[in-house]
């Protein structure tokens, strides 16, 4: 057994990036300034966006997105249940009514065919989750919300680095991206908006520091203009320069991330074969660059001695670290008790809710490190 714990995920930092962020703490500007506008100048080249937009999280920006598109009271929003809560938690603080799309089981993606029989006259918004690091099938999607003029905006939390026939995600249409610190690069807390629609991307620049014209941040006048005034009732959901100077240099360092992830993925899938209690995710046919976010397998319950709860404490006495990306929202207690959810409406979500587990991926680790976990896993299911 390992001597020590292994993390589901660690940030990678260097000292440089620490020793930049220390620049920026001597610098006398803290806040929203120079750092957060380059950050977003350097996401929006890497991406191929229009535009980008720094905030403080990816729920922030969610958040003014559902509010610049006027999301509320009698509208319908679809997204995935195999979601983090902050999606479906914002759609009904808005007042409107999340509508959950099933996904595929072996990949957990929503398609268009989950999608389509949900949309109703009440349908404005479609949130597909790009999951684990690998994109939807985005043309057939884009496709149907076109058809039926219904906003698409990609949950891309997960998606820093993926590509969609060979197309950075965030380069096309709207997406939002996280940077919590188990996010492939991190400013610590963070996200961005990436968008084509400039209207939408200045409503947003807007909501996102209090509703006022301009942002925190004036680009000519190297501070904000006095005569900003408040246009929109706003939030406070500004990027910090001293997080977005993590960000910069991350971000130059995302490729190399990703392909040690890579690497580490390739290697559990080649020991994890002949282990007929695990079931990694499968990865989709079309054109694709996998970001691998998350490597998640699923436990065959009717095959191992234990339930996945049991399956996740007995590696962690084993010094072996994971994680649950998710429990289905529509399952958690206030969407149960509040809007009458229960199982057996998102069939193959629940199967894999039950039996999903995320092992320990991150650029630090070493291949010993995959074969420690990959060893915890043989002696648990023998024991």
């Amino acid at each position: 057994m390992r001597s020590q714990f292994l993390p589901f995920s660690t940030p990678s930092i260097s000292e440089e990036e620490i020793s930049d962020v220390a620049d920026v703490l001597r610098s006398g500007w803290i806040t929203t300034g120079a750092k957060c506008s380059r950050f977003e100048d350097a996401f929006s080249a890497y991406t191929g966006a229009a535009g980008s937009v720094a905030v403080c999280s990816a729920t922030g920006g969610l958040h003014c997105i559902l509010e610049a598109y006027g999301i509320g009271p009698g509208d319908e929003v679809i997204t995935p249940a195999m979601t983090w809560v902050s999606t479906v938690n914002l759609i009904c603080l808005q007042g409107a009514t999340p509508v959950f799309a099933d996904v595929d089981r072996d990949t957990l993606l929503v398609s268009r065919r989950t999608i389509e029989p949900l949309i109703t006259e009440k349908t404005r918004m479609i949130i597909p989750v790009h999951f684990a690091g690998v994109p939807v099938d985005l043309d057939s999607i884009r496709e149907l919300a076109n058809e039926r003029g219904i906003a698409l905006v990609e949950d891309a939390a997960h998606a820093a680095g993926t590509m969609y026939k060979g197309q950075q995600i965030g380069k096309q249409g709207t997406a939002i991206f996280s940077f919590h610190p188990i996010k492939n690069m991190t400013t610590g807390e963070g996200g961005m908006v990436c968008s084509d629609d400039t209207e939408l991307l200045t409503r947003v620049k807007s909501l996102k520091f209090h509703g006022l014209a301009v942002d925190s941040f004036d680009r000519q006048a190297q501070g904000r203009s006095p005569q900003a005034q408040v246009i929109r009732p706003g939030y406070k959901y500004n990027l910090t320069d001293i997080a977005a100077s993590l960000g910069i240099s991350q971000l130059a360092r995302l490729d190399g991330f990703n392909a040690r992830r890579q690497e580490l993925a390739q290697r559990y899938h080649e020991r994890l074969q002949g282990i007929s209690e695990i079931m990694p995710l499968a990865v989709p046919e079309y054109d694709h660059t996998h970001a691998w976010h998350l490597f998640i397998v699923r436990l065959d319950t009717d095959k191992a001695a234990m339930d996945r709860d049991s399956f996740m404490v007995n590696l962690k006495e084993r010094n072996i670290g994971t994680g649950l990306h998710f429990r289905a929202v529509h399952l958690q207690k206030y969407y149960v008790e509040s809007m009458g959810m229960k199982r057996g409406m998102l069939p193959d979500t629940e199967w894999n809710s039950d039996r999903i587990v995320s092992l320990p991926l991150c650029p630090s680790m070493l291949d010993s490190d995959v074969d420690d976990v990959v060893e915890a896993i043989q002696e648990v299911l023998a024991f």
